[in-house]
């Protein structure tokens, strides 16, 4: 039998992970609108073929693909888009802030800082640290618990634990937040004062709130008001005020920066995945 293709997958990037293109990830589909209102895919194709080639051609283009980027702040990381058991932060602190296990990325325990202590000046409520940065093999140990204590009923386990490589945690850009003499890990914290500020307010100090109530069918992960993950300021009030999880909210992006790099102007593009042979209205 003939061996299969060679698993050759980005760096920090599990080999199960779908492939360039799938899935919620097509390759960039721009479809501009000829006479008589029919879209018609050829610059989409084009471009598509052009995305594609580049990528495969050179790692430096990275940048059209962040959720491939494990250094990068917008590496994507859920039940299908898995990372490497070898992969390690380049580097963790402490953040000083009230809690426990509040090792974050740098930039993110920085960050963690300056929004608990915002949400202190401007509300007197301690924000706690729950949970940040787990290894792949803290995590695993932590899903074999729970798969134990549940007779080995996978889809029960999975229901409040993630299995290794599917948890942002082990990127350590994560941070499960609870707020002081509260109940932690638990749909209550969205209620409390703290859990409202900082849902409201992540964005200012570069989080955003990851799994919402509404998005549980494309996240893949039950509503957790109290997990916050870092992406950076630059982008974190654009994917907020987006209203989206980031896996739909990223494909725009990638398309935007493609746009940028071949110089094409957005406004001369539709952005729409499904071509239509609706006449204009």
């Amino acid at each position: 039998m003939p061996a299969g293709p060679k698993c050759n997958p980005p760096a920090g990037r599990a080999c199960a992970s779908p492939p360039f293109g799938s899935k919620i990830f097509p390759l960039f589909v721009i479809l501009p609108r000829q006479k008589g209102g029919i879209r018609v895919n050829f610059l989409g194709s084009l471009i598509s073929l052009a995305s594609a080639g580049m990528l495969m051609l050179s790692s430096s283009l990275m940048t059209l693909a962040p959720q491939h980027d494990i250094e990068g702040l917008l590496f994507l990381c859920n039940r299908e888009w898995t990372i490497a058991e070898s992969y390690v932060p380049a580097s963790l602190r402490e953040a000083d802030v009230p809690g426990q296990v509040r090792r974050m990325r740098p930039e993110a325990a920085a960050a963690l800082e300056e929004m608990f202590a915002a949400c202190q000046e401007e509300t007197g409520v301690t924000l706690m640290s729950i949970s940040g940065y787990r290894s792949y093999a803290s995590q695993k140990n932590i899903y074999q618990r729970k798969l134990d204590s549940v007779r080995g009923n996978v889809a029960k386990a999975q229901q409040y634990v993630a299995p290794p490589g599917t948890s942002e945690h082990t990127l350590g850009l994560a941070m499960d937040i609870g707020q002081k003499k509260k109940p932690h890990l638990t749909e209550a914290f969205a209620a409390t004062e703290g859990g409202v500020w900082a849902r409201e307010n992540c964005w200012r100090f570069g989080f955003i709130l990851r799994y919402d109530q509404a998005w549980e069918e494309i996240t893949g992960y039950s509503y957790e008001p109290w997990h916050f993950r870092y992406v950076g300021r630059e982008l974190a009030k654009e994917i907020h005020d987006s209203g989206l999880p980031l896996e739909l909210w990223l494909p725009g992006y990638r398309t935007r920066r493609l746009l940028a790099l071949l110089g094409v102007p957005e406004a001369e593009a539709v952005s729409d995945p499904v071509p239509s042979s609706e006449p204009n209205s």
